[in-house]
């Protein structure tokens, strides 16, 4: 499975991405910036977004924009509506990860920081596999 992680914190997105690549055997590639984003999302070439809602300084379009907004915008878009998108936050309770759900259109969240990542890798395939059923 091609990922694409989007996260502000270098050293923790470098550390992510070599877990899932060790555990999982899946491509990771990084970035922060929201017109990579949408570069790599519709090319085709991405299976799953794992997106950190907090994304301090990242612009659309030249306004401010969260995790859960990319979300949004990819979802709502027909070239990328189908890509399964998994929000991963350290700073949301209960009641707000519910909110951030039906704001981003997302397919999941999953909280940081990731103490379980063969949980967490099976949670990510059973959102791919729920997108392609």
């Amino acid at each position: 499975m091609k990922i694409l992680l989007v996260d502000d914190d270098p050293l923790l997105a470098e550390a992510t991405a070599k877990l899932i690549q060790c555990l999982g055997g899946h491509d990771v590639s990084i970035t922060d910036e929201p017109v990579e984003v949408f570069q790599k999302c519709e090319s085709g070439n991405i299976d799953l977004v794992i997106m950190d809602i907090n994304l301090p300084g990242a612009k659309w379009k030249g306004q401010l924009v969260s995790g859960a907004d990319l979300s949004r915008l990819l979802k709502t878009q027909t070239t990328t509506a189908n890509l399964p998108i998994v929000l991963v936050t350290a700073y949301a309770m209960l009641n707000e990860q519910q909110e951030f759900m039906k704001i981003s259109l997302a397919d999941g969240l999953f909280a940081k920081p990731i103490t379980d990542f063969n949980l967490f890798l099976d949670f990510l395939l059973q959102c791919h596999h729920n997108k392609q059923a």
